[in-house]
């Protein structure tokens, strides 16, 4: 025979960045191994340096990043350490951003805008990614940005979850702060046993980012204890007008609930003064101390990306992850 065969055996390695540590650590604990030692610096004039302490040869990588403030420098720095493994002869590299950074960024507004999540996705396959694996994108069209395979997780059966285990027994309606994440609210429904849904009217100032103004809830709200769902809060502005707006509508009350928990500017302040009984969120982005407050809950994220992590290693089914 004028073959060559090996008996080598796969070998999956998780690194991260240092934006999120905590849930790196997590996602590492539930996948039962440890994350690479890897030394990242900066220099003098902010440039930043990355080695990793071990071979990675032929390894299967997964580089975890949270893109959270300060959003340019984690995704310089998780670029870097792409681009460190394409050149230590990693066999495959997968990017876990559970908030895929400048998401916002999807389309053009206006003339001579960017589309600045397009950008992202090139950038990540230029430095060398392999895969995407990411949590609720604030569009599904950024799926097809990234020129590889795109695991689009959801968070929705950890929130669900929650949300039956706590406010089952109450009458429940599933409202969508705007109308165009309706589809959102109907798999809410859908999860939480066919609640009815409503959605807010709302206008925005395409020239103002971070403001609009919600006008009126579209469907029967009264009585009923609302599940207000967003894919993010950044200011809160949006989220606590749509709380609002419910309570106004005769609503029992109201429950916030997302994904990334980005808390930008007056953001903790309006959801602590705000109508909400509570307000739930994933750890997809860290929050520190000082933006916890008494209604917030935090859920973990990292048992459903070791899991995608461990169907992407084994070639398994991802899909599977998303039954509720």
């Amino acid at each position: 025979m004028n073959e060559i065969t090996t008996t080598g055996e796969k070998k999956l390695v998780l690194v991260t960045g240092r934006s999120h540590p905590e849930l790196a650590v997590d996602v590492a604990e539930n996948l039962g191994t440890e994350l690479l030692e890897t030394e990242i610096r900066p220099f003098a004039n902010g440039e930043i340096y990355v080695r990793y302490s071990e071979s990675v040869r032929g390894s299967d990588v997964f580089v975890l990043q949270s893109h959270c403030t300060p959003i340019n420098e984690w995704v310089m720095e998780q670029l870097i350490m792409i681009d460190a493994l394409k050149r230590a002869s990693a066999k495959r590299i997968t990017v876990i951003a559970p908030f895929f950074p400048y998401a916002r960024q999807d389309k053009k507004h206006r003339g001579r805008e960017p589309i600045s999540a397009r950008l992202m996705a090139d950038l990540f396959r230029t430095a060398g990614a392999d895969r995407i694996i990411t949590v609720d994108l604030h569009t599904s069209q950024i799926q097809g940005f990234f020129d590889g395979p795109v695991d689009h997780l959801v968070a929705l059966p950890t929130l669900a979850g929650y949300v039956k285990d706590n406010y089952g027994g109450s009458s429940l309606a599933v409202v969508s702060p705007d109308a165009g994440r309706i589809k959102v609210a109907e798999n809410w429904s859908e999860a939480l046993g066919g609640v009815p849904l409503a959605f807010i009217h709302k206008t925005r100032d395409i020239d103002r980012p971070n403001e609009s103004k919600a006008n009126r809830v579209v469907g029967d709200v009264e009585g009923r204890m609302c599940v207000l769902v967003d894919d993010m809060i950044d200011t809160g502005g949006t989220i606590v007008q749509a709380a609002d707006a419910c309570m106004n509508a005769g609503a029992k009350g109201v429950i916030i609930v997302a994904t990334h928990a980005v808390f930008s500017g007056p953001a903790v302040e309006r959801l602590e003064n705000s109508c909400a009984e509570e307000v739930i969120v994933t750890n997809t982005l860290p929050i520190e101390d000082d933006k916890k407050f008494g209604k917030l809950t935090e859920l973990s994220i990292a048992p459903l990306l070791a899991r995608a992590v461990h169907e992407v290693f084994e070639d398994g089914s991802v899909t599977s992850l998303f039954d509720i």
